[in-house]
């Protein structure tokens, strides 16, 4: 009597498929199999390729021929054991005798962790499951030394890489120097560090192992986004994947997917490795660079190449891939993780450095209110041999950004008011941006549609360490840049604003469509800016440059407008300010200009509980041979009687310049320079909230540096 079938609901991939790679993966022909059941070629050619199925009877004989039994004919849910082993498969060197000497897409990052953490982040919030949950976002650090890296490279095969690494290593192309001196720590130190970045309610890799699909894009291919989230993704060149490969020493990641649908009737466990290295030779063989962990393909187009396999769990304890549930998502491990700034070395200033940048890149989508949920939850834990050695730190928004966070937090909740009148509360304002139409989809005359971003400001926390600024973002509430309003005069409350363009604004109207396609189009790949791209000029109108101009000038008024103050005439600065440049014109007889001088971009200020002033000036210097030397002179303006000078208690060289006894020295070429200054508060006249401040920037006396 045939063994029973399972319920319909628990059977997987479709019977043809499953069979015909099953045969394969026996190294079995149709012939073979019909011999051994009894029936014709014919009638096994039809089972695989869908036009008919087996009864049950002859289903049992298969898969006694199979060495299994008939429930994983019905289920389909696994492969058939074969003992077929998993394997590293170099790419052969190409044909045409082209060499490529590293991932070029790599190279449009540095090997940063903050870098990494913010695109490596993005691409997961990109590709959430469930929007009516977060996305979990799990970064481990683990260090091992001794028996336990010993294991480690054992499962990873290394004996087996270690030819091709060494002899990828002995080019003089800076990939092949990081190589060797990787391979050289690894063999003194005997260490290693992983980083895994896991992901929770995200869909996972899903898709066809070589034509289009999530899978094929990160693991086959450059340039390939594939983001499938209807125009929300924050992402769209396809680098940020690189980041995973750059940050590590060998360029080599291990990936556990989770899906969230099935491929080949399977969901979980689904496991590949890569490593991007340079042209090489080992043993007179010439290989291309790139290189797959996986079990060897039995497609007759793909034969020999490794593919991703379904790995058991012995085998992803091993490769340190194990995942905490069988909830949809993706596990990366960087192997010979490293922070190539140089600035994160030890384990807790990695840890540290991994909490920061996911505090500063996703706070906002951190956040959730009575309007929306949070869109993402990040933490970080390292290791040591297995061992927790820097305890689980969850990111907190309102710990690193107080002030940001209890702006979004108010519009998320609906609690914005429409004038500020207290440090705890939120302004809300709308701010027009004019969306230029696609080429051939606007009408003569027509500048565009208009869509309302909005632009939240409330007053700067004590600990801010930066101030005045409207921090700019889109899509799943992805900061894009940090804007610097101008013409905010001295003694401007500090403050901290957000600005919510397109899908930011939590709405789906026609308008926050075509602002997050027209602003989308505007960054360039490290998505840090909205300027000049060639998408722009290509797929816009003309005038669509002029358009995000406009765009900035209209955050910089409402800025103003919030804070209490008109629209200021440009007349050289603010009116506080207008004589903070008062350079020697060396005007001619006519009264003409013979040369041009610095002019001021921006000023910003502060006074400290000392009754100091913190001073920042942005300046815009004209083309020069000489070095510009430039003496600031700190001055009160009091209400009567003459300006009286007060001293310097601290002069900085912020950017582009230098300070040296007294003065801020700029060297020849530079167009834009920044200082900063503190005033000593025994030198002056009165209590510095008792008067205004103005800054004189004249030339040094004795001529240049």
């Amino acid at each position: 009597m045939p063994e029973s079938l399972p319920p319909p609901v628990e059977r997987g991939e479709a019977f043809g498929p499953w069979l015909g790679r099953q045969l394969r993966r026996a190294d079995m022909s149709q012939a073979d199999l019909a011999a051994q059941v009894g029936k014709t070629r014919a009638a096994v050619s039809a089972w695989i390729n869908g036009r008919a199925e087996p009864r049950d009877e002859t289903k049992a004989r298969i898969a006694e021929i199979l060495g299994t039994d008939l429930a994983a004919l019905v289920t389909r849910t696994v492969d058939v054991p074969t003992g077929r082993p998993v394997i590293w498969h170099h790419r052969p060197a190409h044909a045409d005798g082209g060499r490529e000497y590293g991932n070029a897409a790599a190279f449009a990052f540095d090997a940063d962790l903050s870098v990494l953490a913010r695109e490596a982040t993005q691409n997961s919030l990109d590709e959430r499951c469930d929007d009516r949950s977060p996305v979990r976002v799990h970064y481990t650090l683990h260090e091992l030394d001794g028996s336990h890296l010993d294991a480690f490279l054992t499962a990873l095969q290394w004996d087996e890489l270690l030819p091709h690494y060494t002899e990828a290593s002995r080019g003089n192309q800076k990939v092949s120097r990081s190589l060797r001196s990787a391979l050289e720590d690894l063999s003194k130190e005997r260490r290693l560090r992983l980083l895994r970045i896991d992901d929770y309610n995200a869909a996972g890799l899903t898709g066809p192992e070589y034509s289009d699909g999530r899978f094929a894009a990160v693991v086959r291919r450059q340039l390939d986004s594939h983001k499938v989230t209807g125009g929300r993704a924050g992402g769209s060149y396809g680098l940020g994947k690189a980041t995973l490969w750059a940050t590590s020493r060998f360029g080599l990641v291990l990936i556990n997917s989770t899906l969230s649908e099935p491929h080949e009737g399977r969901t979980a466990g689904r496991v590949i490795g890569r490593i991007d290295l340079p042209w090489h030779e080992v043993d007179g063989e010439a290989f291309a660079g790139p290189a797959w962990l996986g079990e060897p393909d039995t497609e007759p187009e793909h034969e020999g190449v490794a593919r991703s396999w379904w790995a058991d769990d012995e085998t992803l304890r091993a490769l340190h891939l194990g995942r905490a549930s069988d909830e949809a998502g993706t596990s990366f491990l960087i192997v010979g993780a490293h922070d190539a700034s140089g600035d994160a070395e030890s384990l807790q200033e990695m840890h540290d450095k991994l909490v920061r940048a996911l505090a500063n890149g996703f706070w906002a989508a951190m956040l959730g209110g009575k309007s929306a949920g949070p869109l993402l939850e990040a933490r970080v834990t390292t290791l040591r041999n297995g061992e927790v050695y820097v305890p689980e730190k969850r990111v907190d928004p309102h710990a690193h950004h107080p002030a940001l966070s209890r702006a979004l937090q108010a519009y998320l909740d609906g609690d914005t008011v429409t004038e500020l009148t207290s440090a705890s509360q939120v302004v809300r304002a709308d701010v027009p941006m004019i969306v230029t139409p696609l080429k051939g989809q606007g009408r003569a005359r027509d500048k565009g549609r208009e869509h309302l971003a909005v632009l939240l400001l409330t007053p700067a926390d004590d600990n801010d360490s930066q101030i005045n600024r409207v921090v700019c973002m889109r899509g799943n509430r992805m900061t894009i840049t940090e804007h610097r309003p101008r013409d905010l005069p001295l003694g401007t409350t500090p403050f901290q604003a957000v600005l919510l363009a397109g899908y930011a604004t939590g709405r789906d109207a026609e308008d926050v469509v075509l602002a997050e396609a027209f602003l989308r189009a505007s960054e360039p790949p490290e998505h840090d800016r909205w300027d000049r791209t060639e998408e722009l000029t290509t797929a816009y109108e003309r005038g669509a440059l002029t358009r995000l101009k406009e765009f900035r000038s209209s955050i910089d008024k409402t800025v103003r407008t919030l804070l209490g103050k008109r629209d200021i005439v440009r007349t050289g600065g603010p009116a506080v300010l207008r004589e903070l440049l008062k350079l020697d014109t060396n005007a001619g007889p006519t009264g003409r200009r013979t040369q041009s001088f610095p002019t001021v971009r921006n000023v910003e200020a502060r006074i400290d509980e000392r009754g100091a002033w913190h001073v920042t000036v942005h300046l815009r210097l004209p083309d020069a041979s000489d070095p510009w030397v430039l003496a600031p002179v700190a001055k009160f303006d009091v209400r009567s009687g003459g300006r009286p000078s007060v001293e310097w208690e601290l002069l900085l060289g912020s950017e582009s310049c230098r300070a040296e006894s007294g003065t801020i020295i700029v060297q020849p070429g530079v167009r834009t320079a920044v200082f900063s200054g503190v005033t000593d508060p025994a030198t002056h006249p009165v209590r510095g909230g008792y008067a205004r401040l103005a800054v004189d920037v004249p030339k040094a006396r004795g001529g240049t540096a």
